[in-house]
C-alpha cells in the first residue's frame, strides 16, 4: 500500500467537500436548515446554516470510491453495502433533526438501526485483549452485538455532544481520523485505510468554512455522520489488531468519550436527563479559561492530539510496559479533568459564553 497513492483520494475528498460547501450554504438557507441555539451553544451570528455534514459525506464518498479503485482491497459486498446503508440512515436522521427536531428516544432508535446494519455487515468487536498479560477473550454472539452497538452509538453521540464551538467537532474528528488511519496502516487493513483517508479528506475540505468564525455548521447531519464513521473506522481496526485491541482506539477517542461519560454522570448526579444539554462540557471550561472560541478550539485540538500520540505509542507496547504506561495515562487524565473542573462531584462553576460564574452547591 503506497502512501503516495493515498494522496489522490485524499485530495479528491478534500476538493469535493470544499467545492460543495458554498453551494450547501445556499441550499441550507433556502430550505431553512439554520441553527437553533441551545444550552450547549456559544453565542454566534444568528441563522448560520446547518447541513455541513452533506459536504463532508459527499467528499468522503468520492474519496472512498477513488481509494477503492486505486487500492482494490478484497472487501465483501455486504461490508461496503452495510457502510453505505448505515451512513444513509444516519444522514437522514441528522437532516430530520436539523430541520424539525427529534426526541431522544427517536434519535436513539435511528442510531441503533444504523448500528445494527453495520454490525450485520461485519463491523463488530469480537474479542478483547488484556493489556498486561496479552490474553485474548473472545465474545459470544449476543455480547458481540451488545458491545459493538454500545460502541457505535456511544462514539456517534460523543462527537455530537462536543459540537458546541465553531470548528471543534470537525477538527477533533480529523485528528482522530488520521490517528485511526495510521493504526489501520500498521494493522494491514486496506479497506479501513481507504475509509479513513476518505473521511479525513472530507473533513479537511470542510474545516476552513467551519473554523471560527464559522460560515456553516456540521449540524446533527454532520456530527452524527462523522461520529458514526469514526466508530466504524475503529471497529475495522479491531478485526486484526491483537495487541491491546480495545485500548488503542479508546485512547485516540479519549477526549470526546470522556466528555460524554462525565456529562452523563454529572446529569445523573443532579437528577437530570442524560440527554439534556448543559454548559459544563470540556470545551466550555476551555472557553472560560482561554476567553476566545478560537483559542479554546485550538486547545481542544492539542488535547486530542496528545491522546492520539499516546494511542499510537501503545500500538508497540505489551506486558508490564503497557500496564505501567496505562497507569501514568490514567493519572495524567485524572489530573487534567480536575484542573478543568469537569469531574461529576463537588461544586461546579457554571459558565456563560465569556467566562465562569459561581453556582450554588
Amino acid at each position: 500500500m503506497q502512501a503516495a497513492g493515498m494522496l489522490i483520494p485524499l485530495a479528491v475528498a478534500c476538493g469535493v467537500a470544499a467545492l460543495l460547501t458554498p453551494l450547501i450554504i445556499r441550499f441550507a438557507r433556502w430550505l431553512r436548515f439554520v441553527d437553533r441555539p441551545n444550552e450547549r451553544s456559544v453565542a454566534h451570528s444568528a441563522n448560520l446554516p446547518l447541513l455541513g455534514g452533506l459536504a463532508v459525506a459527499a467528499g468522503s464518498g468520492a474519496g472512498l470510491l477513488v481509494a477503492l479503485e486505486i487500492v482494490q482491497p478484497t472487501v465483501a459486498t455486504s461490508h461496503l453495502s452495510g457502510l453505505l446503508l448505515g451512513s444513509a440512515v444516519i444522514l437522514a436522521l441528522g437532516m430530520w433533526d436539523d430541520r424539525f427536531g427529534l426526541g431522544a428516544s427517536a434519535k436513539f432508535s435511528g442510531q441503533l438501526l444504523a448500528a445494527s446494519i453495520a454490525i450485520a455487515a461485519g463491523f463488530r468487536l469480537g474479542h478483547l485483549t488484556e493489556p498486561i498479560s496479552g490474553t485474548t477473550f473472545f465474545l459470544s454472539e449476543p455480547l458481540v452485538w451488545l458491545v459493538s452497538a454500545l460502541w457505535i452509538v456511544g462514539v456517534t453521540n460523543a462527537l455530537n455532544l462536543i459540537d458546541g464551538l465553531d470548528g471543534l467537532a470537525t477538527g477533533v474528528a480529523a485528528i482522530i481520523g488520521l490517528t485511526l488511519t495510521v493504526i489501520l496502516v500498521q494493522a494491514g487493513q486496506p479497506f479501513g485505510v481507504c475509509l479513513g483517508v476518505a473521511l479525513l479528506g472530507g473533513l479537511l475540505g470542510f474545516l476552513p468554512f467551519n473554523f471560527p468564525p464559522a460560515r456553516i455548521f456540521l449540524g446533527d447531519t454532520g456530527s452524527l455522520f462523522v461520529g458514526y464513521g469514526l466508530s466504524l473506522l475503529a471497529l475495522e481496526g479491531y478485526r486484526q489488531v491483537t495487541v491491546i485491541t480495545f485500548l488503542v482506539p479508546l485512547l485516540a477517542l479519549a477526549v470526546p468519550i470522556l466528555d460524554t461519560a462525565l456529562s452523563i454522570l454529572r446529569r445523573a448526579r443532579t437528577g437530570q436527563s442524560p440527554f439534556r444539554a448543559d454548559r459544563h462540557h470540556i470545551h466550555h471550561r476551555l472557553l472560560a479559561m482561554r476567553g476566545s472560541p478560537r483559542a479554546a478550539v485550538l486547545q481542544f485540538y492539542f488535547l486530542t492530539a496528545c491522546f492520539s500520540l499516546i494511542a499510537l505509542s501503545f500500538t508497540g507496547l505489551s506486558g508490564i510496559g503497557a500496564g505501567l504506561s496505562l497507569f501514568f495515562v490514567l493519572v495524567f487524565t485524572a489530573r487534567l479533568l480536575f484542573n478543568l473542573d469537569v469531574l461529576p462531584f463537588g461544586p461546579h462553576r457554571e459558565q456563560g459564553p465569556t467566562g465562569p460564574r459561581k453556582e450554588n452547591p
